[in-house]
Formats: C-alpha cells, sequence, structure tokens
C-alpha cells in the first residue's frame, strides 16, 4: 500500500495538463499507485526500447529527453520541469519507449506505474473520456510551442522562457538558470552561438547574465515583448535600460 501524496506533490500534480480539472476523487484514484522518489543529477531514468510500463510527474529539478544519433551525439527532445508531466503517451501506445530520460539537475519525480493507472481507467470509463479530453489538450499545447519554435525568432523565445522562471509579479528580478545553458539552448530549438546572440539582444530589454544568473530590470515589460508580434519587437521596450555593471554571460 503505497502512503498518501504531500499536499506539495499534489499541488504539482495539479499543474500537469493530464490531469486538468480532475476533482479531488478522481484524483485520487489516478495517483493512489504513485510513487515519490528523489534522484541524483545523471541518473538515466529509462532508454530507449525498454518497456514502456510507467510514466512521470516532475515534482522538482529537471530531466531531458533525448536521442543518440549512429555517431553518439545527443539530440535534444525535450526538457521537463515542476508541473510537467512525460512517458505518458508511450505508456498508451505500449510500443516501448522511443527516446532517453535522464536527470539533469538533482529531481523529485512521482512515478505512475502504468498497470494501476490503465487498469483505473478501465474501471472507470468516465475518467477515460477525461483522460482523452486532457490528451487533446496537451497536443494543443504541444503545436503552440512547435509555433513558437518556427514563427519566434530566438531572442523572443529565449525572453519566454526566462519569463517562466520569474515569478508571477512585476518590478525588477534575479533568478537562476535551471539548467546548463546548452541545454536551455537545445530545447528552445537553437544553436549554443544563437543563443548567445539572443542573449545579446535582450541587453536592450533590460536582461543581463552574470554566470548563471539572469537579472530582469522589469517582468512585466519583458512579459510584454515575449508575447508581442514581430513587428512590436523591433525596438527597445520604453523606459527599459540595461542594467550597468553586469555582463553578458559568457
Amino acid at each position: 500500500m503505497t502512503s498518501p501524496l504531500s499536499r506539495e506533490a499534489l499541488q504539482a500534480v495539479r499543474q500537469v495538463p493530464l490531469f486538468a480539472g480532475l476533482e479531488s476523487e478522481t484524483l485520487a484514484l489516478l495517483t493512489e499507485g504513485a510513487l515519490e522518489r528523489r534522484y541524483r543529477r545523471g541518473t538515466q531514468l529509462f532508454r530507449r526500447g525498454e518497456p514502456a510500463d510507467r510514466f512521470y510527474v516532475v515534482l522538482g529539478g529537471w530531466v531531458k529527453l533525448f536521442r543518440e544519433s549512429p555517431d553518439g551525439n545527443e539530440c535534444m527532445v525535450g526538457l521537463f520541469t515542476r508541473g510537467e508531466s512525460f512517458a505518458e503517451a508511450a505508456m498508451f501506445d505500449r510500443l516501448g519507449f522511443p527516446v532517453n530520460a535522464a536527470v539533469v539537475e538533482e529531481a523529485r519525480l512521482l512515478l505512475f506505474p502504468a498497470e494501476h493507472f490503465l487498469t483505473t481507467l478501465e474501471r472507470h470509463h468516465g475518467l477515460a473520456l477525461n483522460m482523452l479530453a486532457n490528451l487533446s489538450g496537451m497536443l494543443r499545447s504541444l503545436v503552440r510551442q512547435l509555433d513558437q519554435l518556427t514563427l519566434q525568432p530566438t531572442y523572443q523565445r529565449l525572453a519566454a522562457f526566462i519569463v517562466s522562471l520569474c515569478p508571477d509579479e512585476n518590478g525588477p528580478i534575479s533568478v537562476c538558470l535551471p539548467c546548463d545553458k546548452l541545454l536551455i539552448a537545445g530545447r528552445l530549438g537553437m544553436k549554443p552561438e544563437s543563443f548567445s546572440r539572443a542573449l545579446a539582444r535582450l541587453r536592450e530589454v533590460g536582461v543581463s547574465c552574470e554566470r548563471n544568473f539572469v537579472h530582469v530590470e522589469d517582468v512585466a515589460g519583458l512579459r510584454r515583448f515575449a508575447n508581442a508580434t514581430d513587428e512590436a519587437v523591433v525596438a527597445p521596450l520604453s523606459g527599459v535600460m540595461p542594467a550597468a555593471g553586469l555582463r553578458p554571460c559568457r
């Protein structure tokens, strides 16, 4: 018998699109078999081709999904953090994991065994319909991400990522990049040199970086910049100047 999830874990689960809008009783049924685990940086969670007998929800830290080319190079598929799930689609189609997964920064994860989860859905048809609706919502979210990767310039993508790290407030703030810049560049669909150029461009709107710490002069202004149309982001935002004395990340 597994222990009930902590309040903090349940809050993270409620952020996951797969579980969006579920009643407390329904959520309790689906999370009954979930196991909370801590993983060190570098831990391999699964490899491509292994049976997809589980999926994960991230409570804290970062996890990457990737594939390896024949010459041994890594191709980033996804980067996941708190309130996000991964590997659920593979659980449903039962064709094995299509990619590899590894912990990027020390992570707390909820592991959902597929057998319990799928059995619960089979016994409660209403839950299965809800899951289908939520999976449809996840697909729409992926389409929006694809639009962002193909339609937005690199500096706007980076601006949106930095905004996602900031608390929901205005004014100046400093945040720490959660993982290596190469991984962030991969998640945003850009090369390392493009990442550096995008970061330099963001100095125009009050963003500076010292090592892994990013200083934002005006979070609300950066949020507007990230969501603006191409025409609206040609010039710097009014009233936002580069922070003096801070150097761009190298």
